[in-house]
């Protein structure tokens, strides 16, 4: 049984933590603990606030390179200051990070009105690096025809898309007004784990589309049906061209083969 003075020295214990952590998030606003030279608490609030925006900054470098250093670390500082994570884990602080532009942050930068769909697009890679699941090949002929067989798109991928053009921009593309058309971007998995991005197109995302929901058209009716939509004058151009699609996806490890 635990003691009355354990109790008290627990609640104590507690207390002191409560204390320092409150300090290490808002400095400004909370007091350091009692009777800690401010000299050792600037070690500890140094150590808590670099490790957390060095480790962001490499994790989403379009954003850190684009933003001056005052904007940077005011809304470093604001991140740790409002946002309280769920993990403990490093790997998942880029989606805490993500979360707290989406629905904490008050609002992006004016002159960043794109941040969120750029950190997200920055996010992704993480995400699919570190995505548990394995590529199976077991039920899959990765030499099979494209177009008489039932193709199969790589299932550690995701097909989004942007208002703003989010795989141009950098320190010297800056849009102040998101083009006309949204971009479509598909990233992916390859079997070495590495992961790639590459634009999508009509054709190409009405593809995807097609092959993400698919489980018993051929290649050949799926590209019949793209050339209907697109009420293309010559079927055949469309279904030519969708092969040679198909076939650069199969390089690059977007479609793994056919169904077996």
């Amino acid at each position: 049984m635990t003691t009355p003075s354990n109790n008290k020295k627990t609640k104590n214990f507690k207390d002191i933590q409560n204390v320092f952590t409150q300090h290490m998030r808002d400095p400004d606003n909370n007091p350091a603990p009692v009777g800690v030279e401010d000299r050792r608490m600037s070690v500890y609030r140094g150590l808590v606030y670099n490790n957390i925006q060095n480790f962001i900054g490499k994790s989403f470098p379009v954003i850190r390179k684009i933003m001056g250093d005052r904007e940077w670390h005011q809304m470093l500082y604001d991140y740790v200051n409002r946002h309280k994570s769920y993990t403990p884990l490093f790997s998942k602080m880029p989606n805490e990070f993500l979360q707290y532009l989406e629905h904490e942050c008050e609002g992006p930068p004016e002159n960043f009105p794109y941040l969120l769909e750029l950190a997200h697009y920055e996010w992704l890679e993480t995400a699919l690096s570190i995505d548990t699941r394995e590529i199976d090949l077991s039920n899959i002929d990765q030499k099979g025809n494209l177009l008489e067989g039932i193709p199969v798109l790589n299932p550690i991928s995701i097909a989004l898309a942007y208002i703003w053009p989010v795989h141009e921009i950098s320190p010297r593309n800056l849009p102040k007004s998101p083009p006309s058309e949204k971009t479509y971007i598909f990233v992916y998995r390859r079997q070495n784990d590495e992961v790639g991005f590459i634009v999508l197109n009509l054709v190409s995302a009405k593809l995807v589309e097609y092959l993400q929901s698919n489980e018993k058209n051929d290649g050949h009716q799926i590209l019949t049906k793209i050339a209907h939509e697109l009420k293309h004058p010559n079927p055949e151009i469309v279904i030519q061209g969708g092969l040679e699609m198909m076939q650069n996806f199969l390089i690059k490890d977007i479609l793994l083969g056919t169904k077996k």
